[in-house]
């Protein structure tokens, strides 16, 4: 890491192709989701869920292939409390009682010799699913909102929570044009559910993480330096934690890239919004949020 232990990259210049580039990806992902959808889970949309009991252990993989094709859909599957209780949600739309005979018979099919029951079952209606996807949007809103007033309090400087929050906004907009844009192409599932929402929070708190890093290296060196140009200050801040940033970010993708890798199917879409999260907040806190403060500090102070 020699390159980085004294840096002098000048970040703030290269502002307005950041700018454009950013533009780019956001309104690719704005597009994106206006043509095709958001592209949401059952906690979503509504759907039915059953817990399967096999006489032996089985392989959730193998199970969510076989269900697939009768289901008309990939549903989610997953362990239930042990290797031989199995999770299944699915959108079909069916009766319960005909998904439910659906999936026990491809079930004695694929697993002739290992005897399974429905041990319960349950249907998200589509008033809860609302209420849920409602409770979801609202949960990221209000944290942009808290997030504001916190950087607010902290810097005493509204162009501070401004640079932050649309950072945060540009992270999590380009995440979700991502999903879209990808979810017909991957081989595993990128539908939008709660544990989506809690992979989006966990992306804000840590671009939020290293923008208040670089934040609090700004204002320590506009009191240390009061007569250095605000724009070289701003510069040297980021120069000066971007060891840190960098180290960081690289540490965190090895834990992300090895959980995407061996976590299993259910974990993949969550790991999967971590890796993209964790590029997109340090590039952010980087080359947008700190910018943008100097963008709005010139505009204000003129």
């Amino acid at each position: 890491m020699r390159w980085f232990e004294t840096p002098n990259f000048d970040f703030v210049s290269k502002r307005k192709i950041a700018y454009v580039f950013s533009g780019l990806l956001v309104a690719i992902s704005i597009g994106t989701i206006v043509m095709k959808g958001l592209q949401y889970g059952i906690d979503f949309k509504g759907g039915t869920e059953f817990v399967l009991k096999f006489e032996q252990p089985v392989d959730v993989t193998e199970v969510r292939s076989a269900l697939t094709v009768p289901l008309g859909s990939t549903p989610e599957v997953k362990l239930f409390g042990s290797s031989t209780e199995v999770l299944v949600r699915t959108d079909n739309e069916g009766d319960i009682n005909d998904v439910e005979e659906i999936i026990l018979s491809t079930m004695v099919t694929s697993y002739p010799d290992n005897k399974s029951f429905v041990e319960k079952s349950d249907k998200v209606g589509p008033k809860v699913a609302e209420d849920l996807k409602s409770g979801g949007l609202q949960s990221i809103i209000y944290s942009m909102a808290i997030i504001f007033v916190y950087i607010l309090i902290r810097f005493r400087k509204w162009t501070f929570s401004a640079g932050a929050v649309v950072a945060l906004f540009h992270d999590v907009i380009i995440t979700l044009g991502a999903f879209t844009l990808l979810s017909d192409v991957v081989n595993f599932s990128l539908l939008i559910d709660q544990n989506i929402i809690a992979a989006f929070l966990t992306i804000v708190g840590y671009s939020l993480n290293d923008t208040v890093v670089v934040f609090d290296r700004i204002r320590e060196n506009s009191i240390v330096h009061k007569g250095m140009e605000y724009i070289p200050m701003v510069n040297k801040s980021l120069n000066d934690t971007l060891s840190r940033t960098i180290i960081t970010s690289i540490t965190t993708l090895f834990v992300v890239a090895v959980l995407f890798i061996f976590g299993g199917e259910v974990l993949k879409g969550f790991s999967f919004a971590l890796l993209i999260g964790i590029v997109l907040g340090t590039y952010s806190s980087l080359f947008v949020a700190s910018s943008l403060v100097v963008e709005l500090d010139a505009k204000t102070n003129k």
